[in-house]
C-alpha cells in the first residue's frame, strides 16, 4: 500500500470539504459551542445566588466534560465521512476515483485521512480553549488550576482518536447499504449512543470518568471494537461492488 496515493486522495478530499459549509461548520462550530457552553454553566451556577458549585461536586463534573469530547468524536466525522462515500458517488465524482491505479486499501486509508485529521484537530483546538476557560472560572472554588492533568491527557490523546477511527469505519459500513447523504449521517449518528449513556453515567456520578483505570478500560473496549469494524468496512469497500451494487 502506498501511502503517498492515499495522501493525494484526502488532500483533494481536503479542498472539497472547504466548499462544504455544513462540513465546515460541524468541525469548527460545534466543537466551539462545547468549549464555551461548560465554563458558562459554571459561571451561571456560581451566580445564582446559592453558592455555586462545590469543590467536592467540581472534582467529579470536570473530567466527564472532558470526555463529552468522545462523543464529539463521534459525531463530527459523521458528516465528513458520509460525504466523502455517498456524496461523491451521488454527484458521481467518485467513479473517477474508482478508475484510478489504486488499491482499495489506498483509497479507503485516503478518505479516512481526510475524515480523521480535521475532527481531531478541531476537537483539540476545542479542548484547549474548554480547559483553559474552566481553569479560569474555577480556580476560585478549588484553590488550583485543574487542567490540564494526567486524565484529560488520557482522553485527548488517547481516547478521542478511537472513536474518531470507528466514527470513520462505521460510515464505510453504513454507505454500503444506502445512497442518500442524510440517510448515511442519520444511522451514522446511532454510533453516539453508547458515549453518551458513558457520559450521562459519568455527570450522575454511576462511572467514575475522573479514574485512570476506567478510562484505560474504556479505551480498551474502543480498541477492540476499531479492529472489528476496520475488518468488516474493509471487507465492505470493493470497488468492483460499488457501482454495480450498491443502492
Amino acid at each position: 500500500m502506498r501511502l503517498s496515493k492515499s495522501w493525494i486522495i484526502a488532500s483533494k478530499d481536503f479542498k472539497v470539504f472547504l466548499t462544504k459549509k455544513n462540513i465546515i461548520y460541524s468541525i469548527l462550530v460545534v466543537p466551539l459551542i462545547v468549549s464555551f457552553l461548560f465554563p458558562m454553566v459554571i459561571v451561571f451556577e456560581d451566580s445564582n445566588g446559592k453558592g455555586g458549585i462545590p469543590a467536592s461536586e467540581l472534582a467529579i463534573l470536570l473530567p466527564t466534560f472532558t470526555f463529552f469530547y468522545l462523543i464529539l468524536a463521534g459525531l463530527i466525522p459523521t458528516t465528513i465521512a458520509s460525504y466523502s462515500i455517498v456524496g461523491e458517488k451521488v454527484e458521481k465524482s467518485l467513479e473517477p476515483l474508482l478508475a484510478t491505479p489504486t488499491t482499495d486499501s489506498e483509497i479507503l486509508l485516503g478518505k479516512g485521512i481526510s475524515a480523521f485529521l480535521p475532527p481531531i484537530a478541531a476537537i483539540l483546538a476545542g479542548a484547549t480553549i474548554l480547559m483553559v476557560l474552566m481553569d479560569l472560572v474555577t480556580q476560585g472554588t478549588l484553590g488550583y488550576y485543574f487542567f490540564p492533568d494526567w486524565n484529560a491527557g488520557i482522553v485527548l490523546f488517547l481516547m478521542v482518536p478511537l472513536p474518531v477511527i470507528m466514527s470513520v469505519e462505521w460510515n464505510v459500513i453504513v454507505s454500503a447499504r444506502v445512497s442518500d447523504v442524510r440517510v448515511a449521517q442519520q444511522i451514522g449518528l446511532l454510533l453516539i449512543i453508547p458515549f453518551g449513556g458513558i457520559y450521562v453515567g459519568g455527570e450522575l456520578n454511576l462511572i467514575g470518568l475522573g479514574i485512570t483505570s476506567n478510562l484505560l478500560t474504556i479505551a480498551g473496549i474502543l480498541f477492540l471494537v476499531d479492529l472489528l469494524l476496520l475488518y468488516v468496512a474493509r471487507t465492505t469497500f470493493r470497488r468492483e461492488e460499488i457501482l454495480t451494487k450498491w443502492k
